[in-house]
């Protein structure tokens, strides 16, 4: 906070209120001079008005330069004194109005200098105002006035101004150092606020979790560090907004039940996040409420963490079930096939009971089709791992669904977006294909009236980044939330364990997948891998069990690569 005995402030303020001072006075006289007859010598009076202008301005440009603000207030104060003087005597001395200028200039000397100045400025105000009476009394100086009292009175005029400006000095010192106490104090006040403000600031922008604050209104007044990394928008962005429009669920309220909860939030990049909110009011010393204070974290990582859990102890109990029923069933299975096979050979079967056992061999076909996916799925797998390029094994599996495609005649174009040229991994290579060929296969069925396939490579931090993005219909939100658990088919006729066996493949990698889509605008499946130094080992064997991962005999003491996941 600037002081308010800023000596450099006081200084300009004075030139410029001296300015206004002149101005009126030099208004004033002239128009006095013009309608009433009086001796007053305007030429003088003009000249000596024009000088207080001329030196007024040079103090102005001297403060500019010169730092010793102190004496600068000594020459203005005893400068007004003499021109002061000047002007009285011009005025007409003992009958001037403007002696009034002396508790002026005595007024601002006790501002500006210390109190003995203020009575020193007192006395030589007393001493040049009677040396002007006296000398234009006893006729030492030409005089301007239009009356002469007697010497008593005189006297008494100057006695009287001696007590007035004595008494100005001493009033005007008092108010000057009480002043001067209440700034003193009041810087210190306003330097502690200032700590106390900056320290709450430090803190709240310290403070790991993310706060918002909000008027009464529900509009955003304050938001940390923390809230503008999380909801990954500028502080300039957020402020003024209604808070309600930042999340995609209703807040908590203030006074209810409901004081915290859990809100989805959607960032710039569309990726959607949980928060944990909590809301409290804003209340000062009074207990009054001003606003309210919402504190947050993203349990985004927490909750996937939990599903993948979740996901995980359902793979393995699937994965057990699959192992103990599939060939229980399998063996019935054979033999109802083989039975079916012998009755079609029956000549004289009708042709309605042809059709009934043709829906038999299809049907047990099909149900033979899906055991061998749960044992596919249910089965340990054995991992080759080695250096393999994305791009090659991507190539490999574009080809061949273009043929496909175009044998089918289905419509639907590939686009490829490779951002690098070459993307080695750590990998199976055969699994992988088997990853992208399912990603495919899931999009060409989406798109049944055509369409385009989008793939793209991208380098995210130290990952390979492989999407499959489609233009059809969609998925919903709550079916994309455990598209890769079993049984989660959206197409007629699928077993819904495809993606989970990319899930599994995917992490048995220590990759990460997932799928982004909204109705009626597509869908994209996310694949990250690891990138590959040059100095990475190959030929890794692991094994993997109902969604488990465990080292192959053959591989027990697996290599850890870079960053520490293990690569074998």
């Amino acid at each position: 906070m600037q002081s308010m005995f800023d000596d450099r402030l006081w200084l300009a303020w004075l030139v410029k209120v001296r300015i206004i001072i002149l101005t009126f006075l030099l208004a004033i006289e002239l128009l006095i001079a013009r309608l009433t007859p009086s001796p007053l010598p305007v030429w003088l009076f003009v000249t000596t008005i024009l000088l207080w202008y001329a030196i007024s301005v040079f103090y102005l440009l001297l403060l500019s330069f010169w730092q010793e603000h102190r004496l600068q207030c000594l020459l203005q104060v005893l400068t007004d004194l003499a021109l002061v003087t000047l002007v009285v005597y011009i005025t007409g001395g003992v009958d001037s109005s403007l002696n009034v200028l002396y508790p002026l200039v005595i007024i601002v000397a006790c501002m500006l200098l210390p109190r003995s100045w203020a009575y020193l400025t007192a006395a030589l105000a007393f001493i040049l105002y009677g040396m002007v009476l006296e000398l234009t009394y006893f006729g030492l100086v030409p005089s301007y006035s239009t009356t002469r009292p007697g010497l008593g009175a005189l006297q008494a005029i100057i006695l009287i101004n001696l007590f007035a400006y004595l008494a100005v000095a001493y009033l005007t010192g008092l108010l000057a150092a009480k002043l001067r106490q209440v700034d003193v104090k009041l810087r210190y006040t306003s330097g502690a606020l200032e700590d106390l403000q900056a320290l709450h600031e430090n803190i709240i922008q310290a403070i790991s979790g993310g706060l918002i604050t909000t008027a009464l209104d529900g509009h955003i007044t304050l938001v940390n560090a923390a809230a503008q990394k999380q909801l990954e928008r500028p502080e300039e962005e957020l402020l003024g907004q209604p808070i309600q429009q930042v999340f995609l669920d209703p807040l908590p309220q203030v006074g209810s039940e409901r004081a915290h909860g859990e809100v989805r939030f959607v960032a710039p990049n569309t990726f959607r996040r949980t928060f944990r909110v909590m809301v409290s009011p804003l209340t000062v010393s009074e207990q009054e409420t001003v606003g309210y204070v919402y504190t947050f974290d993203d349990l985004t990582e927490m909750r996937r963490l939990e599903r993948e859990v979740r996901m995980q102890d359902r793979l393995a109990a699937v994965g057990r079930l699959a192992a103990a029923i599939a060939h229980e069933i399998r063996n019935p299975l054979t033999s109802i096939a083989g039975s079916v096979s012998m009755l079609s050979g029956i000549p004289d079967l009708s042709p309605e009971h042809r059709q009934l056992l043709q829906i038999v061999t299809r049907e047990s076909e099909r149900l033979n089709s899906i055991i061998t996916d749960f044992l596919a799925y249910s089965r340990g797998k054995q991992y080759r791992f080695s250096r393999v390029d994305l791009l090659l094994l991507l190539e490999d599996t574009l080809t061949l669904l273009q043929h496909r495609l175009v044998t089918e005649n289905t419509g639907i174009r590939i686009e490829r977006r490779y951002a690098p040229k070459q993307a080695f991994t750590l990998a199976d290579g055969d699994k992988i294909k088997q990853v992208f060929w399912n990603f495919c296969e899931n999009a060409v069925r989406a798109m049944k009236d055509g369409g385009t396939l989008a793939i793209s490579v991208e380098t995210i931090g130290d990952d390979w980044q492989i999407s499959f993005a489609d233009t059809g219909p969609g998925i919903s939100p709550q079916l994309t939330e455990k598209i890769f658990e079993p049984f989660q088919s959206q197409f007629e006729g699928g077993t819904g364990l495809g993606l989970a066996i990319v899930y599994q493949i995917v992490q048995a990698h220590e990759g990460k997948v997932w799928a982004r889509s909204k109705p009626g605008q597509g869908s994209v499946f996310v694949l990250r891998l690891r990138r590959s130094s040059a100095d990475e080992s190959a030929g890794v064997t692991r094994t993997v069990l109902a969604g488990h991962t465990r080292p192959a005999p053959e591989a027990a003491s697996a290599t850890v690569g870079a960053g520490g996941r293990a690569h074998g």
